[in-house]
């Protein structure tokens, strides 16, 4: 008995450290790649290459301002002594809007009235003095002809009546100085009364009655105002460099208001600016922009419009419509249609990747554990591809792209309207899937789940 039990623990000890050695060599076979193995199924997204019209934008976010809008300042210093208009109001081209305190005006032009008097006193002096030295030229030149005065005596006479002559010269110049001076001192005293240059609204009031303003005609003087056609408003957006050579004078948008969440206005780009805003320059976040300015379209501030643009307006405005209320400075964002393609062939954005074709070889089909590792290409040759699935498989295809809106992108060579495309995951996407593997639709996976 004990040796029929010695014997049995011997022969189990034999097959424990066999059946060892056959896990540990399954393990090694398995790392090897001796063993075969099922090709591996991917499971992704699908959708379907349909027909539809897509409009290519460009986004851009701004601030809303009057499309022309005049700053009023002085020409003249002064205290406020009238402010003829409150901010809001309308007004018309001619209109006064405030007055400046003369008197310091007046008086300059009295006294300049007294100087310009002067001076003609002067010129009948000067003048005087010159017929009295023509006189005696004349009286000295006689004598001279006959031979009974010296040269010396003449030419003294002649010398004199020359210097008159000058003297009268002089005095009309400073008489024509005088006028100039006293018309420059009407404009300024004119000056004093501001009217409206054009037709427009009050938009900004910076003053109030009995302030001193400070103006003058070389510099910019203190602003007191501001006009603007509220009913033409526009809205003046940053679009970066990347993006502005698609964008063209005419091009419509649709331009989102803050104030105004759940509408959306129509505008129409009219001003591209060709000197570009730099910010950040010398750093990594150099940012370089172009204004753009998109007049607003749909009706808006009616209420600040001329009485006869507003009955017009209301007359051929139906009774549904909004019309907003807008304000200069209010957040804006616009969608800038670009390009517009109609009833073409396209997918989701996210089923379009890229592949390498420099690191495959044609003809050969490249097993999941054979594929060769990213190395460096020299000559990389990186083309659009999308993934069609046939019967079970994905297969690359290569594609040409057109213009693409937020969610899908044209198709203008390489699939046809129907054909299912792989649209995710995106890891599944843009790294694993290679042509040739075999694919699970995930809808579908969650429907054999269920069953």
């Amino acid at each position: 008995m004990a040796k029929s039990g010695s014997a049995t623990r011997r022969l189990l000890k034999i097959l424990g450290i066999g059946l060892f050695l056959i896990v540990i060599f399954g393990i090694f076979a398995n790392a090897m790649g001796w063993m075969e193995r099922g090709e591996p199924v991917r499971t992704v997204e699908s959708d379907r290459a349909e027909i539809r019209t897509i409009t290519q934008t460009v986004s851009a976010s701004g601030k809303i301002q009057p499309e022309t809008e005049v700053i009023i300042r002085p020409d003249v210093s002064g205290e406020v002594i009238e402010l003829a208009v409150r901010e809001g109001d309308f007004v018309r081209a001619g209109d006064l809007l405030l007055r400046i305190k003369p008197d310091l005006y007046e008086a300059r032009i009295d006294e300049l009235n007294a100087a310009l008097l002067t001076q003609r006193s002067r010129f009948e002096q000067a003048r005087a003095g010159m017929l009295q030295a023509e006189v005696e030229y004349a009286k000295q030149a006689h004598l001279y002809d006959r031979e009974l005065i010296p040269e010396l005596e003449y030419m003294q006479a002649k010398n004199s009546f020359e210097a008159e002559k000058a003297n009268v010269k002089a005095a009309e110049y400073q008489i024509e100085s005088a006028r100039a001076q006293l018309r420059r001192a009407q404009e300024e005293l004119e000056q004093t009364v501001i009217r409206s240059p054009k037709d427009g609204t009050i938009s900004s009031l910076a003053i109030e009655r009995g302030e001193r303003v400070l103006g003058q005609a070389q510099t910019a003087g203190t602003e007191m105002m501001r006009i603007a056609r509220m009913e033409q408003m526009e809205v003046e957006v940053d679009v970066n460099e990347n993006d502005i050579v698609s964008v063209s004078v005419g091009d419509s948008t649709r331009i989102e208001i803050d104030a105004y969440p759940e509408r959306v206005f129509e505008g129409v780009v009219t001003e591209i600016a060709n000197s570009a805003v730099i910010t950040g320059t010398g750093s990594a976040e150099q940012v370089t922009n172009y204004k753009v300015k998109v007049r607003i379209i749909s009706p808006h501030n009616l209420d600040m419009s001329p009485r006869e643009f507003m009955e017009e307006a209301v007359a051929e405005i139906s009774d549904d419509l909004f019309v907003a209320n807008f304000k200069p400075g209010m957040s804006a964002t616009v969608d800038i249609e670009t390009e517009t393609a109609i009833d073409v062939v396209s997918v989701p954005i996210q089923a379009v990747t890229v592949r390498d074709f420099a690191l495959m070889e044609p003809d050969t089909t490249v097993q999941v554990s054979e594929r060769p590792q990213r190395r460096a290409s020299v000559n990389e040759d990186f083309r659009r591809v999308v993934f069609v699935i046939e019967d079970g498989y994905a297969r690359q295809r290569e594609v040409q792209t057109g213009i693409s809106d937020n969610r899908f992108m044209q198709i203008q060579h390489g699939l046809n309207e129907g054909e299912e495309i792989v649209t995710g995951s995106y890891r599944v996407l843009s790294r694993e899937l290679q042509d040739g593997d075999q694919v699970e639709i995930r809808d579908q996976q969650r429907l054999m789940a269920s069953n």
